[in-house]
């Protein structure tokens, strides 16, 4: 995929908006090669000392100004283009894109911005009360800043809406599932999208034909199963604590655990969760959330660092092996995100804990590979990859494509 540079050819652009609480991330990119002209960062929105960061063909731009809010940061967004380039006027912006983190079961596609979307987005904001509100004001100041161009909210969650009841369903009381929406929702949607979507051009497949684990690993980490193109089940549940082990949560833990954390340790509810979402994963495990900093102390020789790695690698195997099962088959597995991509020591123990299965690791491949690889031998019983992810192609190619088709 081409990178920041010279506008590619053609005009047709989606600007992709990412807003948290005190971030605004953007970049501008052609929806039909994945070619991004300019990336951004306007952070510490409503804190004393703001800073924006914008990324284009003349290069890296910072400074630091006051940010008080989200209105003020779509300004400076604009401010940077006008400065630094690309001309905003001299594109065709056929939509913004914004990241929201959770859909829901509402919405399973990406889909415009009308007021009675905000209005479910902002119904949702229990199910992800550090995220929607963050996604919310960033749609509603973009439509004030941008009023002609349509709003496109694209949906962490959606791809996960085509999981079978059976996969998405928890055995809980019927009026938690009906009051209070409680089921598996799943998370990394748009990355899991756009990776089974891509390792089927790699393997030169329609993606209809190829049954696929995803492996998303970064400070936040997911599996999926996708079956034919749609995810049929996937390690992250109601929220992201659920699954795989993480920078700083668990990932599975036995459900009883609150229960007994409240009666030995009197801990309360909300020392439980920001224990579980801050304080646990690699962090709890070894002090460090960063498995750069995990691998360099497990080779010399620190025995947490060991266990933080192989607890890592058997939650990896576990979700493989239960994956695969429920494909049926499996045709390939795709590594992405920070760890997956750049993480060859734990790409080759998992794979190496699957030889039993037949799979084959081509070490000199999986050393080497930072970008597109394949890292399995050609004897391998499934083809493993290793696949950049690129959530903002992916934001921009559904955005144009339900607003503006090629």
């Amino acid at each position: 995929m081409a990178t920041t540079g010279e506008l590619s050819p053609g005009t047709r652009r989606v600007l992709v908006v990412n807003a948290g609480s005190s971030s605004l991330k953007y970049q501008l990119v052609d929806p039909d090669t994945g070619a991004s002209d300019a990336t951004g960062l306007v952070e510490r929105i409503g804190l004393p000392a703001g800073r924006v960061r914008h990324t284009c063909a003349s290069g890296t731009h910072t400074h630091e100004t006051t940010v008080p809010d989200h209105v003020r940061a779509m300004e400076l967004l604009r401010a940077a283009f006008a400065e630094h380039g690309p001309d905003l006027a001299e594109v065709e912006l056929v939509a913004v894109g914004h990241r929201v983190v959770h859909g829901g079961a509402d919405f399973s596609e990406p889909t415009v911005v009308t007021p009675a979307v905000l209005d479910a987005v902002r119904r949702l904001i229990p199910l992800a009360p550090l995220h929607n509100p963050g996604n919310l004001q960033g749609i509603e100041v973009a439509r004030q800043v941008f009023p002609d161009v349509p709003q496109v909210a694209v949906f962490d969650t959606a791809f996960h809406q085509s999981m079978p009841p059976e996969a998405s369903t928890y055995a809980v009381p019927r009026s938690w599932r009906e009051q209070y929406r409680v089921r598996r929702y799943g998370f990394h949607g748009t990355s899991h999208a756009y990776v089974s979507r891509r390792v089927a051009d790699l393997v030169g497949r329609p993606v209809e034909e190829l049954a696929t684990i995803v492996l998303h690993l970064g400070n936040g980490a997911s599996a999926t199963a996708v079956d034919g193109g749609r995810s049929v089940d996937t390690s992250m549940g109601l929220t992201p604590l659920e699954g795989l082990v993480m920078g700083t949560r668990p990932g599975d833990v036995d459900p009883g655990l609150p229960r007994h954390l409240a009666e030995v340790a009197g801990l309360a509810v909300e020392d439980y969760d920001r224990a579980l979402s801050k304080e646990s994963g690699l962090l709890g495990l070894t002090g460090s959330a960063d498995m750069r900093d995990v691998g360099r102390r497990m080779e010399e020789g620190d025995p947490d660092a060991r266990l933080a790695f192989d607890v890592v690698v058997h939650r990896l195997v576990h979700y493989v092996g239960a994956y695969a099962a429920v494909l049926g088959r499996l045709d390939v597995i795709a590594f992405t995100a920070g760890i997956g991509e750049h993480s060859p020591l734990v790409r080759a123990a998992v794979v190496e804990r699957l030889a039993g299965f037949g799979l084959r690791l081509d070490e000199a491949a999986n050393e080497a590979a930072h970008t597109e690889a394949l890292i399995s031998t050609p004897e391998s019983s499934v083809a493993v990859w290793v696949v950049p992810t690129n959530e903002e192609y992916e934001i921009a190619r559904q955005a144009a494509e339900l607003v503006a088709p090629a």
